[in-house]
C-alpha cells in the first residue's frame, strides 16, 4: 500500500472549492483563451467606457468593473463562455434610477450606484442560492424584448444632447425628446463635426461592412473581428484628432477629461437604512431583469456549444459579481451580449478567457490611463446610440403580431410604458398586460363540441371536421383547466348547447387538458349533476387525469355522478352509440 503523500488531504481540498472547469484544467485550450481574453478587453475598452457615462459614472468606473468582477463571475458562474461586465441596460436603469436622486457623478450619486450593485447583486446570489431561478420565467419574452426595445430608444434619445453638444435637463423621454427640439437651433457645430462621421462609419460598419467584406471574400471569423474593432478605430481616429487639432481646447469639444491614475482600491461600506429603503423596489427590479437576460444569453450560448448550464449557479455568480462591483468600482454589471459575442468569435472555451479579460484590463489601467482624457465624449455617445440601435427588435413585435396580438399588446405596452412612464413603470405595465393576459385566456377557455373522425378513433371539434356524433348525447371537450375565474364561461356554453339541442340525454364533460380543478369548480360541478339530473340528462366524465381524479373521488360529485367515469372519450362514444349506459 502507497503511503499517502504529503498534502494530499490539503490538494483534496482545494480541489473541492475549484470549479469544474478547473478540475482539471484542459491544456489544449491555453493558448485559445489566452488569445480571446486579451482580444476581448483591448475591444470592449470604448464600450466600458461608454457605458460608465451611460449611467452617469466617471468613465474609468467602466474600466473597474471590467476587472474584479469579471474574474469573480468567472469562477463562480457556469456558463463557459458568457462574459459579465457594464452593460446597456444596467447602465441606463442605474441612470435612470439614480439621477432623480442626486448629481450624476457626484460622491454621493457614486454611493448609490454601488448600493443599488450591491443590493441587486444580494437579491440575485439569495435567488441562486435559494433555487430561485425559476423566478426568471415571470417576465415573458414579449415583455423583456419591449423592456429592451424601449430602453434603446431612451438610451439614443438620452445620448443625443452629447451628439449636438448641448445641455438638455434630465427627465422622462418625451421631456428630453422636447428639449433636444428645443435646443436643436443651439447645436454645437465643432461637436456635430466630431460626432456625424462616427456615427456614419458606424452605421456602415455594423449593417453593411460584414457584408462586403464577405463578397470581397474574407472569411466568416476575419470578417466579425473587423466588425468588431471598427469602434476601437473610430475611438482611435478621433482622439487623435481632438489632441493633433486641439478640438477641446480651441472649439470647446466636450472630452473625458482627466482620469485618475492607477488601480481602483477596494472601499468596503454599510448602505445606510435610507438608501436602502430608496433603492430596495429599483434593486428588485434591476436583479429580475439581469436575472432573465444571463440566464437567456447563457442558455443560448450553452445549446450552441452543447452544453448546459446550471441556472440557479448563473444567478450565485452574477450575484456575486455585482456584490465584487459595489465594493471595487461600484457600478452594477450583467451578461453582456456584445461581450460574449466577441468572446465566442475571439475562440474562448472556458472561464479562463474571462480571468485573462480581467488581466488584461487591469494592466491597461496600471500602464497609463491619460490616453483617456482626451477621448471625445460625441464619439462614445455615438458607439452607445449604434450599439442601441441593434437593441431594438421590431421583428420580435412582428411576429408576436403575427402570432399572438396579446403578447404584442405586451411588447408595445412595455415598450411605451419606459418610453412615457419610465424604466420601473414601463416594466410593471409590461408584467401587468402579461398577468391580464393570462388570465384572459384562462377565464375564457376553449370548449369544442366534438365528434368521432368515420373510420377512426379520433374526435375532433365539430365545426372544424365531419365526424360522427349520437343523437342525444353531447360531447363537451374543456381545454383549460377549471377554476373560480372561468366557471360561467363553461355554464354558458353548455347552456347554450343544450338550448340548441333540447333532446340531450346525455353530456360527457372531457377533461384531458383540465390538469386542476379547484375547489369552487368541484361545487360548481356538483351543482350542475343536480341540475342536469332534474331535468333527466345523466353527467358523465371522460379522460380523467390521475391526479384530478384521486381530488375528485374524495367528494360528493363523485358518488352521486348520474353517469360514468369513462377511461376515454372512444369508449364513451362506444356506449353511448351502443345504448349500453342505463339509469
Amino acid at each position: 500500500m502507497t503511503p499517502p503523500r504529503p498534502f494530499d488531504s490539503l490538494r483534496q481540498t482545494l480541489r473541492q472549492w475549484l470549479p469544474d472547469w478547473l478540475r482539471p484544467y484542459p491544456r489544449q485550450h491555453l493558448a485559445a483563451d489566452v488569445v480571446a481574453g486579451i482580444i476581448v478587453a483591448i475591444l470592449v475598452i470604448p464600450q466600458s467606457l461608454a457605458f460608465a457615462l451611460l449611467a452617469g459614472l466617471p468613465p474609468q468606473v467602466g474600466l473597474y468593473v471590467s476587472i474584479v468582477p469579471v474574474a469573480v463571475y468567472a469562477l463562480t458562474g457556469s456558463s463557459r463562455v458568457q462574459a459579465v461586465g457594464p452593460v446597456a441596460i444596467t447602465a441606463i436603469m442605474t441612470y435612470a434610477v439614480l439621477s432623480p436622486m442626486a448629481v450624476p457623478g457626484s460622491a454621493q450619486y457614486l454611493v448609490l450606484a454601488a448600493t443599488l450593485a450591491l443590493l441587486s447583486g444580494l437579491l440575485v446570489w439569495a435567488f441562486g442560492a435559494l433555487r430561485l431561478g425559476f423566478l426568471s420565467q415571470l417576465l415573458s419574452r414579449p415583455v423583456v424584448s419591449g423592456f429592451i426595445s424601449g430602453s434603446a430608444v431612451l438610451i439614443i434619445i438620452s445620448q443625443t444632447k452629447l451628439l449636438l453638444g448641448i445641455s438638455v435637463p434630465s427627465g422622462l423621454a418625451w421631456q428630453t425628446l422636447a428639449g433636444l427640439l428645443t435646443q436643436l437651433p443651439s447645436a454645437h457645430l465643432p461637436t456635430l463635426a466630431v460626432a456625424l462621421p462616427a456615427v456614419a462609419v458606424l452605421l456602415l460598419s455594423r449593417f453593411f461592412l460584414g457584408s462586403a467584406l464577405r463578397r470581397w471574400g474574407l472569411g466568416p471569423r476575419s470578417t466579425d473581428y473587423a466588425i468588431r474593432v471598427m469602434p476601437l478605430l473610430v475611438l482611435g481616429v478621433s482622439t487623435l484628432a481632438v489632441v493633433v487639432l486641439a478640438l477641446d481646447e480651441r472649439h470647446g469639444v466636450a472630452v473625458v477629461g482627466a482620469v485618475p491614475e492607477g488601480l481602483a482600491s477596494f472601499e468596503f461600506f454599510v448602505p445606510s437604512l435610507a438608501s436602502v429603503q430608496q433603492l430596495a423596489g429599483p434593486a428588485l427590479m434591476l436583479a429580475l431583469i439581469g436575472m432573465v437576460q444571463n440566464i437567456t444569453m447563457a442558455q443560448s450560448l450553452a445549446q450552441k456549444r452543447r452544453e448546459r448550464i446550471d441556472a440557479n449557479r448563473e444567478l450565485v455568480g452574477l450575484g456575486t459579481a455585482n456584490v465584487a462591483a459595489a465594493f471595487y468600482g461600484g457600478m452594477p454589471v450583467g451578461g453582456g451580449l456584445s461581450r460574449s459575442a466577441i468572446n465566442v468569435a475571439a475562440g474562448a472555451q472556458t472561464p479562463l478567457a474571462s480571468l485573462a479579460a480581467a488581466a488584461t484590463m487591469l494592466a491597461v489601467v496600471l500602464i497609463d490611463t491619460r490616453w483617456v482624457a482626451h477621448l471625445p465624449l460625441a464619439v462614445l455617445a455615438a458607439s452607445i446610440v449604434v450599439a442601441a440601435l441593434g437593441m431594438v427588435d421590431l421583428q420580435a413585435l412582428r411576429q408576436a403580431w403575427d402570432y399572438d396580438r396579446a403578447d404584442a399588446a405586451a411588447w408595445l405596452g412595455t415598450a411605451l410604458g419606459v418610453l412615457l412612464l419610465g424604466l420601473q413603470w414601463g416594466i410593471a405595465l409590461g408584467v401587468g398586460l402579461s398577468l391580464a393576459t393570462l388570465l384572459l385566456r384562462a377565464s375564457t377557455p376553449h370548449i369544442a363540441v366534438i365528434g368521432r373522425v368515420p373510420g377512426t378513433e379520433h374526435f375532433r371539434n365539430v365545426e372544424r371536421h365531419g365526424v360522427h356524433t349520437v343523437p342525444g348525447a353531447l360531447l363537451l371537450r374543456i381545454d383549460e383547466s377549471l377554476f373560480f375565474g372561468n366557471l360561467n364561461a363553461v355554464e354558458n356554453r353548455l347552456a347554450a348547447e343544450l338550448t340548441l339541442a333540447p333532446d340531450t340525454r346525455d353530456v360527457v364533460l372531457i377533461l384531458s387538458a383540465v390538469n386542476r380543478i379547484d375547489t369552487t369548480a368541484m361545487e360548481a360541478l356538483s351543482d350542475l349533476q343536480r341540475d342536469l339530473a332534474d331535468r333527466h340528462i345523466r353527467l358523465h366524465l371522460a379522460e380523467v387525469k390521475g391526479p384530478v381524479q384521486d381530488r375528485l373521488s374524495r367528494t360528493p360529485l363523485w358518488a352521486s355522478l348520474q353517469g360514468r367515469v369513462h377511461l376515454s372519450v372512444n369508449a364513451a362514444f362506444e356506449s353511448l352509440q351502443s345504448g349500453t349506459i342505463t339509469d
